[in-house]
């Protein structure tokens, strides 16, 4: 997969200008947050620490509000109907078994 195949970076200042639907994001929609909650589950199972849990769901609200009231609304104005069909694709947080392969994949859908 090349390094280019958004154009752009996961930060604010600098987006993709490309849908990103390759890679992780064939499986899950939010591979990064998915990831960092894993990570931290991973934690309170390996350290016996029931207190890496609370922090987990506390943390997870802001993230999902974030998700659901800033990022999704603007890729859908940025990518209309391709992010459309993407989202009924791949799901937000639980990872698809196998990955999903859009029918006309573009530069980005690798």
């Amino acid at each position: 997969m090349s390094t280019r195949c958004g154009l752009g970076t996961p930060a604010p200042f600098a987006p993709p200008k490309q849908l990103v639907v390759g890679g992780l994001y064939r499986y899950v929609r939010n591979p990064m947050y998915v990831s960092i909650a894993a990570a931290v589950a991973g934690q309170g199972l390996l350290l016996g620490q029931p207190r890496l849990y609370v922090a987990l769901g506390i943390g997870a609200i802001p993230v999902a509000a974030f998700v659901q009231l800033f990022e999704e609304p603007t890729l859908t104005r940025k990518f209309a109907a391709a992010y459309e069909e993407y989202c009924r694709n791949v799901p937000r947080w639980l990872p698809r078994l196998t990955p999903w392969r859009p029918e006309r994949p573009g530069p980005s859908g690798v």
